[in-house]
């Protein structure tokens, strides 16, 4: 067993967890899980008035806690490498990157598909997951018990006729994510990666304000905020060779 699987108990404690895409309802929810774990929180979102709202609830409800947000265009890999050097040069580390960035486009039938989905999609789905884990690789492979997390969709492993740029775009970024975990793990050796790359797949999320929106709506198999949120902490608790290279599911496997 690696040394990176030592000691996990209480494992946020201090660390430093970058979440990219911060400013929606499982962005929110997941800064306040951070919050009360004792993490420092550097969020960023392309809203500055949404990622605000978020970093201040997180800072209200657990006061001392360390949680900032900043503006960064996911999109530029220069943005995007800046940000990672200027959080680790701040914070002298970093042990978590979790990328909430999304988005959906899609079609009533596989005909009618528009191709410039697929172009928007790429953009949201795929460059920024390759913006991240290239700009933080480095970092998070030096953190003594670092996490790559991705959030897919159980519809990139079962397409639909009407997603098909969707779950394209979702099973790219998955391919993306788990090579990511193959350099952690080619990285560690004998010893056991230092780091984890891994996908936390659901089949929508669901959060309070939908519910009252449609308070005789079932959401069926939806994984609410909160528990995605609980979901995404608790990997630092596990081994990090039990975490690496793994899609974690939150839903029924299809």
């Amino acid at each position: 067993m690696s040394t990176a699987s030592e000691g996990n108990s209480g494992a946020l404690e201090g660390a430093v967890v970058a979440v990219a895409g911060a400013g929606g309802p499982a962005g929110q929810a997941l800064l306040l899980r951070l919050a009360e774990a004792g993490a420092v929180v550097v969020a960023s979102d392309s809203d500055p008035e949404r990622l605000a709202v978020g970093v201040d609830a997180a800072r209200f409800a657990h006061g001392g806690a360390t949680v900032v947000g900043d503006t960064v265009d996911l999109l530029s890999p220069d943005d995007t490498r800046a940000w990672a050097l200027r959080t680790e040069k701040e914070f002298g580390r970093i042990d978590g990157l979790v990328h909430l960035v999304g988005g959906w486009r899609g079609s009533r039938t596989f005909a009618e598909t528009d191709l410039g989905d697929w172009g928007a999609l790429e953009s949201l789905l795929i460059r920024t997951v390759q913006h991240t884990s290239l700009a933080f690789e480095g970092a998070l492979d030096r953190s003594s018990n670092g996490r790559y997390l991705l959030i897919s969709a159980a519809g990139a492993s079962k397409p639909t006729s009407g997603n098909a740029a969707y779950a394209a775009a979702k099973a790219a970024a998955e391919a993306w994510t788990l090579a990511l975990g193959d350099a952690f793990r080619k990285a560690g050796g004998e010893q056991g990666p230092r780091a984890a790359a891994a996908i936390l797949v659901i089949k929508a999320l669901v959060h309070d304000a939908m519910r009252a929106e449609r308070p005789n709506a079932k959401f069926a198999g939806f994984t609410d905020v909160k528990d995605l949120a609980e979901a995404i902490a608790g990997t630092w608790e596990k081994p990090t060779e039990e975490v690496n290279g793994k899609r974690l599911w939150l839903t029924p496997q299809p």
